[in-house]
C-alpha cells in the first residue's frame, strides 16, 4: 500500500510558515495540517514527490496549549488557521518560524528582540474584505473560491460586524447579489465600503450606492474594472500619535490600529534623533510611519506607487498643516533622489526588494534603515544583500494578524 493511503501515527516536531507542523516519514519532510509541535497524532498522507502533506485525524497526545475555537466557522472558512493553539504559543511559534527563516535564508543566526503584539488577539480589524458569490458574503473555504457565509467574524471590531449584517440585507437584492463579487468594509470614525463588480455588468450604480447609504454606510466607492465611481464620505479617521490620519477604501492601511499605534510609536523612538534630518519613506503609503515624525525631521520624503495613497497622504499633510513634506509617485527602482539620506524606512509588499531596489538602497547609504515586512523569507533574503553595506541592530516579530499564520517583522540597520 502506498504511503499516501495509509494513516499513520506522527510526531509534530517543528513549526511551519503557512500554519504547518514538521513531522517525518520515510525520510521525508511531512508538512501537517491543524497540529501543535509536540503532538502526537494520527494523519492522512499526500505523496507530493519529495515531501508529504498529512490532515490531522485524530490528536493522540494534545498539547497543552490546544484550545478550543472560539469561532464557529473555523475550520470552514480559511480566514483562520490558528485559532486552536493559545494565544501566546502562537507568539511563540511565529518567532521560531521567523528564525529559522533568516538562519535558512539570510544565513543571520541573531537572538530575536521582544516582540510587538497586542493582548486581545480578537476584534482587531478595522477593515474586513469579504467576498462574495451567489447572494453569500463571507469568506473563502479553504483552497477553493467556494464563499462561507459569515454574519460575524471575531476579528473584527463590532462596527464591520454590525454593516457586515447590513451587506446581508443589500444581498437579499438578487440583482445585486449577481452582480457584486467583493465588498471591503473599513470603519473608524465613518464607515466607508468599496464595492467590487463582476466585469460587464451595467447597473445604475447611483441606486446601489444610495441603497448601501439608507443601510447607514456613509461612504461607497464602486469598482467596475473600468472606472471608479464615488459617493458620499471618501475615507475614514483615525488617530495617529497626536496626527489626525486619513485612508479612503483603495488604499492600504494597517487593519490592526491598536498595534499599529505602537509599532509607529516603537520605530519613531528607536530611529531618533531626527532633528535636521532628511528622512526617506519607500513604500509609504499614505504616510503611516513618517507623517508622526516629520514635525520633528529636517524633510521626509515619501514614495508610492499607488495614486490613490498619495491622495491620500496629501491629504493628511493639509489637514495637519504638516511642512517639508512630499510625496512622490514612483517605483523605487525609477526613483531620482539626488539629496543624501540620513534615515530609511522600507514597508515593501510581500515580494520584498527587488535587486535594483537593493542596489540603489545601497547607493543612498542612509545611515539607519528600519525595514518592516510581511514575508519572512523575502525579509531573510532582502537582509542578507543589505548586510554588504549594513550591520544589523535588532530583529523582532510583529504580530498584526492574530490566529492566522502571517508574520510580519521588523529590523533596524546601521551603516557599518
Amino acid at each position: 500500500m502506498k504511503a499516501e493511503n495509509k494513516v499513520i501515527t506522527l510526531k509534530a516536531e517543528l513549526p511551519a510558515y503557512g500554519g504547518f507542523s514538521i513531522g517525518r516519514c520515510n525520510g521525508k519532510i511531512v508538512f501537517i495540517k491543524n497540529s501543535i509541535p509536540g503532538e502526537t497524532i494520527e494523519a492522512r498522507l499526500e505523496e507530493k514527490g519529495d515531501y508529504y502533506n498529512a490532515s490531522t485525524i485524530k490528536i493522540l497526545e494534545p498539547s497543552p496549549d490546544r484550545v478550543k475555537p472560539d469561532c464557529k466557522f473555523f475550520g470552514i472558512c480559511g480566514g483562520c488557521q490558528l485559532q486552536y493553539i493559545s494565544y501566546p504559543r502562537q507568539i511563540v511559534l511565529k518567532e521560531k518560524v521567523l528564525k529559522d527563516s533568516l538562519k535558512r535564508i539570510g544565513k543571520i543566526n541573531m537572538q530575536l528582540s521582544e516582540s510587538l503584539f497586542d493582548s486581545n488577539p480578537f476584534y482587531y480589524r478595522h477593515r474586513g474584505q469579504f467576498k462574495v458569490s451567489n447572494g453569500k458574503i463571507g469568506f473563502y473555504k479553504k483552497k477553493t473560491t467556494e464563499v462561507v457565509e459569515i454574519d460575524n467574524c471575531l476579528l473584527m471590531i463590532d462596527e464591520i460586524n454590525e454593516y457586515l449584517l447590513k451587506a446581508h440585507n443589500i444581498l437579499k437584492n438578487r440583482q445585486y447579489a449577481a452582480v457584486i463579487r467583493e465588498m471591503h468594509i473599513s470603519c473608524k470614525d465613518k464607515v466607508v465600503v468599496l464595492i467590487k463588480v463582476r466585469a460587464n455588468h451595467l447597473l445604475k450604480w447611483d441606486k446601489l450606492a444610495s441603497e448601501l447609504m439608507q443601510e447607514g454606510f456613509h461612504g461607497v466607492f464602486i469598482d467596475s474594472g473600468r472606472r471608479l465611481f464615488k459617493y458620499g464620505r471618501h475615507y475614514i479617521t483615525f488617530d495617529l500619535e497626536d496626527l489626525k490620519y486619513t485612508i479612503s477604501p483603495m488604499s492600504f492601511f494597517q487593519s490592526h490600529w491598536r498595534l499599529n499605534q505602537k509599532v509607529v510609536r516603537f520605530i519613531r523612538d528607536n530611529l531618533q534623533p531626527f532633528d535636521g534630518k532628511r528622512i526617506l519613506d519607500l513604500y509609504s503609503g499614505a504616510g503611516n510611519f513618517s507623517l508622526p515624525i516629520a514635525h520633528e525631521a529636517g524633510e521626509v520624503i515619501a514614495v508610492e506607487e499607488n495614486p490613490f495613497a498619495i491622495e491620500d497622504g496629501k491629504r493628511n499633510l493639509q489637514i495637519n498643516g504638516i511642512k517639508g513634506y512630499r510625496f512622490i509617485l514612483s517605483s523605487i527602482e525609477n526613483l531620482n533622489i539626488k539629496e543624501s539620506v540620513d534615515i530609511l524606512i522600507l514597508d515593501p509588499p510581500r515580494s520584498g526588494l527587488t535587486n535594483a531596489a537593493i542596489y540603489k538602497i545601497l547607493a543612498m547609504a542612509p545611515k539607519k534603515i528600519a525595514y518592516i515586512s510581511c514575508n519572512p523569507a523575502t525579509f531573510a533574503r532582502d537582509l542578507r544583500k543589505l548586510l554588504a553595506g549594513y550591520e544589523l541592530q535588532s530583529i523582532r516579530m510583529i504580530d498584526f494578524f492574530p490566529h492566522t499564520y502571517h508574520i510580519e517583522s521588523l529590523a533596524f540597520l546601521r551603516m557599518k
